[in-house]
């Protein structure tokens, strides 16, 4: 089964399916540019670690890692009984839980040299509040070095990464800092009804970098993954569409709940 919609599946960025989706477009990404680097450069799919409240894991699309009640309550909420005289009570500490991202190094194969870093944010690194300050703060150290920067960010909800320039709104964009041309910078922009355009990825200078069909990478990764059969086109997704967007994708949707 084909994606739907000509560029990126808003449907794709629902919380519960956008980690498997983020780890597997990660690893996509990957295996396209590893041909059209090596054998000068390799791309090692590199990981970090979030440390999160159960509350929070929850809020960035990872219930399966936390015990939290199904009935939304919060554990801080539990009644507390008034005890009369002394007691021992069985109760439980705040635990934080390890949520980790990957996201993609390219590295001079002769000297092991850091030459760029690709992100793909998500909600931990976008939407969630201490997670987006971890984040900055190393996106900040990368801009600070000669390293290159690809940042992807196919999420409509929330504030967009900081860059200095026309205050662009669009649904999704693509950042592309190449560390010998900065503070210079471009910035892909394209909305829900646009193919997510074709990018160059920095390597060193004066060298012709290779360019990621990421439209043909996510679309082909929908297909190989099933996705169709895990999400319900018959529903809104999360973040909802505005109504613009849903007469607009009307068609489209109407067509893949008709499918087979």
């Amino acid at each position: 089964m084909r994606c739907p919609f000509p560029g990126m599946d808003p449907y794709l960025e629902h919380p519960s399916l956008w980690p498997d989706v983020h780890n597997r477009l990660i690893a996509a990404i990957a295996d396209v540019l590893v041909p059209q680097v090596a054998p000068r450069y390799y791309v090692a799919l590199e990981r970090r670690a979030y440390l999160l409240s159960p509350d929070d894991v929850v809020f960035v699309g990872r219930p399966d890692i936390a015990l939290v009640p199904t009935d939304g309550s919060k554990w801080q909420s539990i009644p507390v009984a008034v005890a009369e005289g002394s007691a021992i009570y069985a109760v439980e500490v705040p635990m934080a839980d390890e949520v980790d991202e990957n996201y993609l190094e390219i590295r001079e194969v002769k000297t092991g040299k850091l030459v760029t870093i690709l992100e793909l944010l998500s909600p931990t690194n976008k939407l969630h509040e201490e997670g987006r300050c971890q984040y900055t703060e190393k996106r900040a150290t990368v801009l600070r070095s000669r390293t290159s920067l690809v940042e992807i960010d196919l999420l409509r909800a929330g504030e967009p990464m900081t860059v200095v320039g026309p205050d662009v709104r669009s649904d999704y964009r693509v950042l592309i800092s190449p560390g010998w041309r900065r503070p210079h910078a471009q910035m892909y922009a394209f909305s829900l009804r646009d193919p997510i355009p074709e990018f160059p990825i920095p390597l060193l200078p004066k060298e012709d970098p290779p360019t990621l069909p990421l439209n043909d990478v996510i679309h082909d990764l929908y297909t190989r993954a099933r996705f169709d059969l895990r999400i319900d086109y018959a529903q809104q997704p999360i973040p909802p569409l505005t109504e613009d967007a849903i007469q607009w994708a009307r068609p489209l949707l109407d067509a893949m709940i008709g499918a087979p």
